[in-house]
């Protein structure tokens, strides 16, 4: 047997040998015959695809089937019987599809395969799909469509995974996210800013479900149930930053700059080592496990890693949805915060208030938005929602009307402890969540809601804890941690593998 793999080794390299000296002939004749470069660069990138292919087989073959003799002892003092016939695994890498037969060793025949030398030796993923082509595939998946992947690769490998081995793909790798998670050390101290900012917010993510069977009698359309429905994800950033002092004067002015006139530069600080992740809520245990509750654990925990002596002011910024500030209130670290309402959630309240008394697009409208809102900015929330309960009084408003203006003002009225503008801009503190609208357009929207999109609550949140590895710039801090994980899950006994005697001969002919 080892007379056999040495001869296939040999093969091998006469193999490797003869490739790359066609290759170094075909580039000296395209040179001599004029050959357009990009001609040349994809012959050249076949050859290459060509010479990873002979160079895998060769490492195969050097290693051979693993074969450790008939019964060897595992380090717990189990012994194992080598079983009978070579045993084929597929391993494809991105240089193609290969069968490899190997010595297994169990028990005995028919009962679980406990020790397979060759597939130790060389660490093998537990899947068919090489380490390198899951990285690559998930790589491409997190930004695009699972159509999209075979595609690209094709073009490039020319090899088309499927579609649901990449879906099964993304979801086994989910798995390892939250211990990565875990294990992440804190950012340096010195690579903060002096500010840590939380956010929080809700987008839906479509869904898909099993079609219910509709009653024969129900002929009617509107009777037919629909089957796809959103669910919320509740996403969640954590990201520290410097102060930036601003004036009421200078955020009105940037509200209503006019488009055709350049905004002046000014160099803002930027946002250091932001993190982000969402959840849906999800069965656990037989029980709904909330969205809310998952992410705010996890934005504590951020907070308490980044910010443990809460000697840094923890500056928790979000809209004005109640779950969200009660989860804050719950769940968050409560020393040296300050609770700031997303301005931008705010301003729209001013502009409905400004079309229950004024024509839409008129300039009575913008010129009571614009006073209202530098008013606002100035801290003169209360002010303002008593002014514009006497505006409704003195113009009679009656029914919806009223209603509406009544739900303005309660809603600035219940904000107002969180609006203090004038405060938060003399201490340079953010007051718009721009972070977390962006995450929840880049993150969720651009890869959840495309075109025809319907996911499973399990393959939504597996490419959630995915992408959201990547976004973060950790993907491939991640994949050695998954990695590491996986070949001690699998290869409990790998310092029963030998390195590999390879004769002389071969290292001969390896080395010229």
């Amino acid at each position: 047997m080892e007379k056999m793999e040495q001869t296939r080794a040999d093969c091998n390299l006469e193999c490797m040998d003869e490739t790359l000296n066609d290759l170094k002939s075909y580039v000296a004749r395209a040179a001599q015959q004029g050959v357009a470069a990009h001609e040349v660069e994809a012959d050249v990138w076949r050859q290459v695809l060509r010479l990873g292919r002979q160079a895998m087989q060769l490492l195969f073959d050097l290693v051979g089937p693993g074969d450790v003799g008939e019964t060897p002892e595992l380090p717990d003092g189990h012994q194992v019987r080598r079983l009978d016939g070579l045993h084929r695994r597929v391993y494809q890498s991105i240089f193609g599809r290969f069968e490899v037969e190997r010595t297994v060793y169990g028990s005995r025949q028919g009962q679980k395969i406990e020790y397979v030398p060759f597939d130790t030796q060389l660490q093998l993923p537990e899947g068919d799909f090489s380490y390198l082509l899951q990285d690559w595939c998930q790589g491409l998946a997190v930004e695009h469509a699972y159509r999209r992947v075979p595609e690209t690769l094709g073009r490039i490998l020319d090899i088309k995974p499927p579609v649901d081995s990449l879906e099964r793909m993304n979801v086994k790798m989910a798995q390892r996210v939250g211990g990565f998670r875990q294990s992440r050390p804190a950012p340096e101290p010195e690579a903060e800013g002096a500010l840590c900012v939380v956010s929080a917010d809700g987008k839906g993510i479509p869904l898909r479900r099993p079609s219910p069977e509709v009653p024969i009698e129900a002929h009617d359309r509107d009777q037919t149930p629909k089957t796809n429905r959103k669910k919320m994800a509740v996403v969640g950033a954590v990201y520290t930053i410097d102060p930036f002092v601003r004036t009421p004067e200078e955020i009105v002015d940037s509200l209503f700059r006019d488009p055709d006139r350049e905004a002046p530069r000014v160099k803002r600080p930027e946002p250091q080592h932001k993190r982000l992740w969402a959840s849906l809520p999800h069965d656990q245990d037989g029980e709904i496990t909330s969205a809310t509750d998952e992410t705010f654990a996890w934005l504590a925990q951020e907070v308490v890693r980044r910010n443990p002596k809460a000697d840094t002011p923890t500056v928790w910024l979000m809209d004005g949805q109640k779950s969200l500030w009660e989860a804050a209130q719950r769940d968050l670290p409560s020393d040296n915060t300050v609770e700031i309402l997303d301005l931008l959630h705010a301003t729209p309240r001013i502009w409905e208030a400004a079309h229950l008394f004024y024509d839409r697009d008129s300039d009575g409208a913008l010129d009571f938005v614009y006073d209202r809102v530098l008013r606002i900015l100035r801290g003169e929330v209360r002010s303002v929602v008593s002014g514009l309960r006497q505006m409704g009084t003195k113009r009679k408003f009656r029914g919806k009307k009223r209603a509406k203006l009544a739900t303005i003002c309660g809603y600035l009225q219940n904000n107002a402890p969180r609006m203090r503008y004038d405060v938060y801009l003399a201490a340079g503190y953010p007051i718009a969540s721009g972070v977390i609208e962006g995450a929840c357009r880049h993150f969720v929207k651009d890869r959840m809601e495309r075109s025809g999109m319907r996911w499973t609550i399990e393959s939504a949140q597996a490419m959630l804890d995915v992408r959201s590895t990547y976004l973060n710039g950790d993907w491939d801090a991640f994949m050695a941690y998954r990695i590491e994980k996986e070949n001690q899950r699998l290869y409990p006994y790998r310092e029963l593998v030998d390195p590999i005697d390879m004769p002389e001969e071969t290292e001969l002919s390896m080395a010229a």
